[in-house]
């Protein structure tokens, strides 16, 4: 697959821990569009589609910047409600990360390959230092994720900051398809705590 040095120059804003998931689907979207070069704006159009909860999509930044000047809370922006603590996670050292896994797949998957990645800093975890703590890794409770949010909340008291979705809640094919996964997302990013998409694949 071609990379224009544009393109490649945008993917290199990608944090290090995500990028090798994010190229890869902008590569498949690539293919699902029949695109033989990749472009800058099909790489802002994966960050926007998949990431956003981790640096934001273009229009939240063209919004940052029109409120650049709005007073500040712990928790945002007071005027338009601006979720900051998700956009710093990236960049944030002592990170406190979670791992959410699919109960199906857990039942005959102890998740020895997400631990092994996580330990070694491999795959998904790459950039990740040791200063930056795996706190928690658990099952969605089953469809239809029914208690991921109360999970992402309880955790946030112990400092959590990401939550990384195990790959079998991600891959098409390998693992049952997880028919929640949006609704899933959404309940993650209303806490405010970032998403990764994957662990060892």
């Amino acid at each position: 697959m071609r990379w224009s040095q544009e393109a490649e120059a945008a993917l290199s804003g990608v944090p290090s821990f995500v990028r090798g998931m994010a190229k890869k689907a902008v590569e498949d979207e690539a293919r699902k569009r029949g695109i033989e070069e990749i472009t800058p704006a099909l790489v802002q159009d994966v960050k926007d589609k998949y990431f956003t909860s981790l640096f934001g999509s273009k229009a939240g930044k063209a919004k940052e910047a029109k409120s650049a000047g709005h007073a500040r809370k712990e928790d945002g922006c007071t005027e338009c409600g601006e979720d900051q603590p998700v956009a710093e996670a990236a960049e944030r050292k002592g990170r406190k990360i979670a791992i959410i896994r699919c109960e199906i797949t857990s039942e005959t998957c102890p998740g020895i390959a997400c631990m092994m990645a996580w330990n070694k800093r491999r795959i998904h975890f790459e950039g990740y230092g040791p200063e930056d703590e795996l706190i928690a890794m658990l099952t969605c409770g089953g469809c239809s994720g029914r208690r991921v949010a109360r999970m992402v909340e309880k955790l946030k008291k112990y400092g959590l900051d990401t939550v990384h979705l195990s790959s079998c809640m991600m891959l098409e094919g390998d693992y049952p398809e997880c028919p929640h996964l949006d609704a899933i997302k959404q309940s993650i990013a209303a806490k405010g705590v970032a998403i990764v998409e994957g662990t060892h694949h």
